[in-house]
C-alpha cells in the first residue's frame, strides 16, 4: 500500500477569482439552505421571471414560492464558489467541466456582485441548473460489475426537484456541496480526497485510476441507510456505519484471486448459529476424497464430515464405505459432504446470511492466524471475520448466543441490514489516499476496456 500524490494544487482560475475573492472576503458562516432573512418583492419577480430552462427546476421554484436557494440578504451566497470548485474538477468525476459553463456562470455571478434583482435571478437559475446537471451526471452509474441482490439498494439517479430539494433541506447548503451531499459517503470521501491533490497537470494515469474507482463507489446508492456494513475486498477489512458514523470495524479474509469475492449489494437478513459447512464439490476432489483415500474413513469422522445422499433438505446420511473416493477425487462423481458445527467447522460459530445466488455470505473462521496477514485473500470467495460475535451483538443490539444448541438454528434480524461488498484500489486512510495492490487484477482489465 503507497500513497498517491497528485501534482500540487493549480491556483484559482483567472474567471473565477474576483469572484471568489470577493466571497471568501465576505467570510460568512455556514448557514441554513433556506434564505435567512425575508426576500425582496423584486427579486421574487425577478426569479419568477428568469429562464429555468427547465420545467423540473421551474417547478421547484414555484413550489417554494420562488424564494432563492443561493442567495441570502441580497447577495450570492459563499455556496457558489464551492460549486465552481467541483465544476472546475470535474474531471476527477469522469465528466467535462466545460459541459456546465463554468465560465458563463462565474460572470454571471460577477455582474450579480451588483445586487440588481435582474442579475440575481440570472445567477440564481444559472447556479441551479448548473448544480442540477453536475449532481445528475455524478449519479450516473456506470458498469463496474456491481450485483444487486436486493433491488432497492441499486444506485439511481435523483430527479432535479429531489436534487434542489435535498439541498433546501441540508442544514448547510455550503456543507452539503463541500460533502457531496448528494452522493454516497464512500464517494464523497474519495473524491475530496483526490480533489485536495488534483491539478490539470496530475499525471493521467493517476487520474484514470481514480476516476475508476469512482465509479465503483459511483455504484453504492445514495442513501445506504442508517445502518449498514461496508466490506472492501481490496482492503481486507469491514466497517460498520450507523447514523453517518463508523460503529466499528475488524479485519477479514477475501476470495483468492482465483476465487474472487465478488461486488455486491444485499440485506443481512438474518443470521445461521452453529451452522454446518456444506463443502463446495471442487473441495471435496481436491481435499476430502484424497484424504479418505489415504486414511480411510476415520479421517471423516476426525474431522466432522458426513456425506449426504443429495442436496435436498431432507438428504439421508450416506456411509462412507458406500461412496466411490476414487471417482469423487477425480471429480467424476460430485458428493456432498457437509462439516458438523464444532470448534474446527469453517464457518465457526456463525454465519450471517443474504440469500443470493453465488453463495456468498459473512462467516465466521476457526482459522484465526490468517487474519494476522497483511495481504488476506484466502477464501473461496465468502468474507471471514475477524469478530463475528462483535459484529453479531452490532446487528442484533444484543449478544447472540453461539456454540451450543441444535445446528443451523436461525436467527431473524428485527429489520435487513445492508452490505455493500465493494473493491477499491484507491482509498482514503487519515485524510490521504492510498494505492491498494490490484490483486484481482480487476483494475487492469476495466481501464483497458475504457
Amino acid at each position: 500500500m503507497t500513497n498517491l500524490t497528485f501534482a500540487r494544487a493549480r491556483p484559482v482560475g483567472r474567471v473565477r477569482a474576483p469572484l471568489l475573492a470577493l466571497m471568501l472576503a465576505a467570510a460568512l458562516p455556514l448557514s441554513p439552505s433556506p434564505a435567512a432573512a425575508q426576500t425582496s418583492p423584486a427579486l421574487i419577480d425577478a426569479i419568477e421571471g428568469a429562464d429555468a430552462s427547465s420545467r423540473e427546476i421551474r417547478a421547484f421554484y414555484r413550489s417554494r414560492a420562488f424564494e432563492p436557494l443561493w442567495i441570502r440578504d441580497g447577495m450570492i451566497g459563499p455556496e457558489a464558489a464551492t460549486l465552481l470548485t467541483l465544476i472546475e474538477t470535474a474531471e476527477l468525476d469522469g465528466l467535462n467541466p466545460d459541459n456546465y459553463r463554468p465560465n458563463t456562470l462565474a460572470k454571471a455571478l460577477d455582474r450579480a456582485l451588483d445586487g440588481s434583482p435582474r442579475d440575481l435571478a440570472k445567477a440564481e437559475m444559472l447556479l441551479s441548473r448548473a448544480f442540477v446537471a453536475l449532481a445528475r451526471d455524478m449519479q450516473r452509474p456506470r458498469e463496474v460489475g456491481m450485483l444487486y441482490n436486493d433491488a432497492e439498494l441499486a444506485a439511481r439517479r435523483m430527479e432535479a426537484d429531489a436534487l434542489l430539494n435535498q439541498a433546501v433541506l441540508a442544514p448547510s447548503l455550503r456543507q452539503h456541496l463541500e460533502t457531496i451531499g448528494w452522493m454516497n459517503p464512500v464517494y464523497a470521501r474519495l473524491r475530496n480526497a483526490a480533489a485536495a491533490e488534483y491539478s490539470g497537470d496530475s499525471p493521467e494515469a493517476d487520474l484514470r485510476l481514480v476516476r475508476l474507482n469512482l465509479d465503483r463507489a459511483r455504484a453504492l446508492p445514495t442513501d445506504m441507510g442508517r445502518r449498514y456494513v461496508l466490506v472492501d475486498a481490496a482492503a481486507a477489512r469491514l466497517w460498520m456505519y450507523e447514523d453517518g458514523r463508523v460503529a466499528g470495524s475488524m479485519k477479514v479474509v477475501v476470495g483468492r484471486p482465483d476465487q474472487q469475492t465478488p461486488m455486491m449489494a444485499a440485506l443481512i437478513r438474518y443470521a445461521s448459529v452453529n451452522p454446518y459447512w456444506n463443502v463446495p464439490p471442487d473441495l471435496v476432489a481436491e481435499r476430502i476424497a484424497p484424504n479418505v483415500l489415504q486414511e480411510g474413513a476415520p479421517y471423516l469422522k476426525t474431522k466432522g464430515y458426513q456425506v449426504l445422499s443429495d442436496w435436498s433438505d431432507d438428504a439421508k446420511v450416506v456411509p462412507a464405505d458406500q461412496v466411490d473416493w476414487n471417482a469423487a477425487a477425480s471429480s467424476a462423481v460430485q458428493l456432498r459432504v457437509r462439516q458438523l458445527p464444532g470448534p474446527s467447522n469453517a464457518m465457526g460459530r456463525v454465519k450471517f446470511m443474504f440469500p443470493n445466488k453465488l453463495g456468498i455470505y459473512l462467516h465466521d473462521t476457526p482459522q484465526k492466524t490468517l487474519l494476522k496477514e497483511e495481504t488476506r485473500m484466502f477464501s473461496a470467495g465468502c468474507v471471514r471475520l475477524e469478530d463475528a460475535p462483535r459484529l453479531a451483538r452490532w446487528l442484533f443490539g444484543k449478544p447472540v448466543p453461539m456454540g451450543t444448541g441444535k445446528p443451523e438454528r436461525r436467527v431473524d434480524l428485527p429489520e435487513p441490514v445492508p452490505v455493500y461488498i465493494t473493491y477499491l484500489t484507491t482509498g482514503v486512510e487519515g485524510g490521504r489516499l492510498v494505492l491498494r495492490e490490484d490483486v484481482y487484477n480487476r483494475d487492469g482489465v476495466q481501464l483497458a476496456s475504457r
